[in-house]
């Protein structure tokens, strides 16, 4: 062949068959991606067999009250329920015992990654729970739930986990804001920092739209609506208590005193509380008449031992010290150190009160029982010991402090026999409230709370509990609610003041309210009462009346 006439020859064309391949993979490609894209913005509405809800908590299922009331709440309508999240505290037993309630633990993360700088640490235990979550809501729960509530914070990565499951399993969402996640990431980080901003923008990404949005305050529900334009049902469900938190009788005090005694025969409170025989007395209560027999030392004896029969009911003693709960999570945003001045500033004020050559209102003991875990336990109760021991200096003589951990059904019973509660919360975003200052009221307990903008929506100068914003201002406080203890006159007319503002008389009309406002002065009532009136009808709203079950 000539040289000059091959390299002039036309091209041969492709056959079809080397071209045509990666079109059509291209167009299956293209098709798939737009199937998905549609399935995802508009997923085919689930035949659900039963009512059903998914309760995401990314937390201890067991200290997180409110999510354990949602899912009895949910539970008694019947909702098949499943509560989702950690295991470690053990849940109240009243949910143990409602049926249709089925726990669905999630993996922990191990225990290394808490030793890991938090910006290494943090993208790894995001992934586990990533994948932990996936695989409760893919796997675990076999049928597609018609709700999933969560809780927020943490935010990341459970907004965006519930986002994609609610498009793929077709489940309406239900966002339950208890604070602003970014917020809380800023008290370790810092406001201006890229994670805190980067927080925050995924929380407005994922949490705006929602079948619904529920809010524990009304400043809460009033901010985000402006700042984030959120969609979906909007409904403030304030924190109440169960409604079996109520104010203890001396038997219930009784009782459990004398399953905590030995807390009160070793330091510090040993020699310091008024002596006691158990079964006939604790340092808080005593029988009338004790029987002829000798007192058993041990606290284990029975109620409903033959000797304890004869004995006669309980009273509470005039001798015993003024009791103080606070419940604190041991972290930045409850500052311990305002109590523990506070209490520094009690002692001196005691002393000067309770000279023999002193006339006037006298000042009791304080016994201060603080519940709770947290990272900053261990650093102030050491600095608590000092204080009490007289370590650095003379030690305190009409103030002991101690730390105790509690089951959640001894906890109200602690609540209701205390005599002033101390909530030391203030808020990382100052839009939600302590819960704990919920249950103190539920128990018919007065508080004196740390201030903070929107702590009015629960708290009522004078009508159910005091406000301070200072340690010392907590200790005048102190001084003020507990002089002439036991019969203490502001101390009695402040828990009556509480009583009647959480219970009106029967058949008091309730003022006239404002649509999506709460008055919380009239209308406290009791969790189930709450849920009811604000979520009950925005999840059985669709619910014809051949379908409904009552």
């Amino acid at each position: 062949m000539d040289p000059a006439t091959s390299s002039t020859a036309p091209t041969p064309t492709p056959a079809p068959t080397t071209w045509l391949p990666p079109l059509l993979t291209t167009a299956v490609l293209l098709w798939l991606s737009w199937k998905l894209w549609r399935f995802l913005k508009y997923p085919p509405p689930p035949s659900f067999r039963y009512r059903s809800v998914v309760i995401l908590v990314l937390g201890d299922i067991g200290r997180s009250p409110r999510m354990m009331y949602h899912a009895e709440s949910f539970a008694r309508i019947p909702f098949e329920t499943y509560l989702i999240g950690y295991g470690g505290s053990e849940p109240i037993p009243s949910l143990r015992r409602v049926p249709h309630v089925h726990f669905v633990y999630l993996s922990e993360p191990p225990s290394f990654l808490s030793k890991i700088p938090f910006v290494i640490s943090a993208p790894f235990k995001i992934g586990l729970q990533i994948a932990s979550i996936l695989y409760a809501l893919l796997f675990q729960v076999i049928n597609p739930p018609e709700f999933i509530l969560v809780q927020n914070p943490p935010s990341i990565p459970t907004l965006a986990m519930v986002w994609l499951i609610s498009r793929i399993r077709g489940s309406k969402v239900i966002i339950d804001w208890h604070n602003l996640g970014y917020t809380i990431l800023a008290l370790k980080l810092g406001d201006k920092h890229l994670f805190v901003r980067l927080a925050k923008k995924f929380e407005a990404v994922f949490g705006r739209v929602a079948y619904a949005h529920l809010f524990v305050t009304q400043a809460m529900h009033d901010f985000l609506v402006k700042e984030w334009d959120l969609v979906g049902i909007k409904a403030i469900l304030h924190d109440r208590p169960p409604k079996h938190f109520r104010r203890m009788s001396a038997q219930s005090v009784h009782r459990l005193f004398r399953e905590l005694a030995p807390h009160f025969t070793q330091a510090p409170l040993a020699g310091f509380v008024p002596p006691f025989s158990l079964p006939y007395s604790t340092p808080f209560t005593t029988t009338p008449s004790a029987p002829h027999s000798k007192p058993p030392t041990s606290s284990a004896q029975s109620d409903s031992s033959g000797t304890y029969d004869k004995v006669s009911p309980p009273e509470m003693r005039s001798d015993r010290p003024a009791l103080i709960v606070s419940s604190t999570s041991w972290t930045p945003d409850e500052d311990f150190s305002i109590l523990l001045r506070a209490l520094d500033s009690y002692e001196k004020k005691a002393r000067k009160a309770n000279t023999p050559s002193k006339s006037g209102k006298k000042l009791p003991k304080l016994v201060v029982i603080i519940t709770g875990k947290g990272p900053q336990k261990a650093m102030y109760m050491e600095k608590l010991h000092k204080l009490q021991t007289g370590k650095g200096g003379e030690g305190w003589k009409w103030v002991r402090c101690i730390s105790m951990w509690l089951e959640a059904k001894d906890y109200p019973i602690l609540l209701g026999s205390a005599d002033l509660g101390v909530c030391l919360h203030s808020s990382s975003s100052a839009l939600d409230l302590p819960m704990k200052v919920v249950d103190m009221f539920g128990c018919g307990l007065p508080v004196c709370a740390l201030d903070f903008p929107c702590l009015h929506e629960l708290v009522k100068e004078g009508i159910n509990g005091v406000t301070f914003q200072t340690a010392e201002q907590l200790a005048d406080r102190f001084e003020e609610l507990l002089s002439s203890f036991p019969n203490a006159p502001a101390l009695a007319a402040l828990r009556l003041s509480l009583h009647e503002s959480s219970h009106p008389p029967p058949g008091t009309p309730p003022p006239p309210r404002r649509r999506g406002k709460e008055d919380v002065h009239w209308e406290w009532g009791t969790w189930d009462d709450n849920w009811n009136k604000v979520v009950r009808p925005i999840i059985l709203n669709d619910v014809t009346k051949e379908d409904a079950w009552w």
